[in-house]
């Protein structure tokens, strides 16, 4: 593991430990997030410790043309039961993600430092949110990071049943229209690898970014 200083370059991905731990310092400015994901490296630890930066292996992903959407999602699709919207609340998406309670976490990694890093890089247009609303409510959503044709996917939220996999599949269809080659979900979950998400080798991982961003 190593130790940065603001203005120390990240060393490379395949040094991070076997947790995926790489570095430990730095900060989170604009610049300094985009040269992490550009390297496939994104910041994950508690409020009160030091930025701790990750490099995952095997990573967890999903090309878009391999979403898998049930017959009971296509009925959710088809059947008018939420509206879906990009952009129109990232704040709100956001928070959301930050408190909504998840089982077997005792707390979450989205912080007020956080929230304020992935703000600025928003203005800058590169964190898009999409959303999911019914009856005029926010009920689902989640945000990432968007670089060239690749999506960071960073947390999502539902507070009814399909909300956050309504907002998930539409959201991939409309990046796939945008030619986006890539969805990274980082490390597995069922949820994700219900939708058609599976690992994939560090090594290759990497080299989509070298010609995806």
């Amino acid at each position: 593991m190593f130790v940065l200083s603001d203005t120390d370059p990240f060393p490379a991905a395949e040094l991070a430990d076997e947790d995926g731990l790489l570095a430990i310092g730095a900060n989170l400015s604009v610049e300094r997030l985009l040269d992490a994901y550009e390297q496939g490296i994104f910041p994950w630890y508690n409020e009160g410790e030091p930025i701790q930066w990750y490099c995952p292996d095997p990573r967890f992903v999903l090309f878009p043309q391999h979403l898998n959407i049930s017959k009971s999602m296509k009925t959710v699709l088809g059947n008018g039961s939420f509206q879906f919207t990009i952009n129109r609340a990232f704040p709100a998406v956001i928070e959301n993600c930050k408190t909504i309670f998840r089982k077997d976490q005792p707390g979450t990694w989205i912080h007020p430092e956080m929230i304020a890093a992935y703000t600025a890089l928003h203005e800058r247009g590169y964190v898009l949110s999409a959303e999911s609303w019914q009856q005029g409510k926010l009920v689902g959503g989640l945000y990432g990071v968007l670089l060239g044709h690749v999506f960071f996917g960073e947390s999502m939220f539902s507070k009814v049943s399909n909300a956050s996999k309504f907002a998930f599949i539409k959201f991939v269809q409309y990046l796939e229209k945008k030619n986006v080659q890539l969805i990274d979900c980082q490390i597995y979950t069922p949820h994700l690898g219900s939708l058609g998400a599976g690992l994939m080798d560090r090594e290759d991982f990497l080299d989509v970014l070298k010609v995806g961003i």
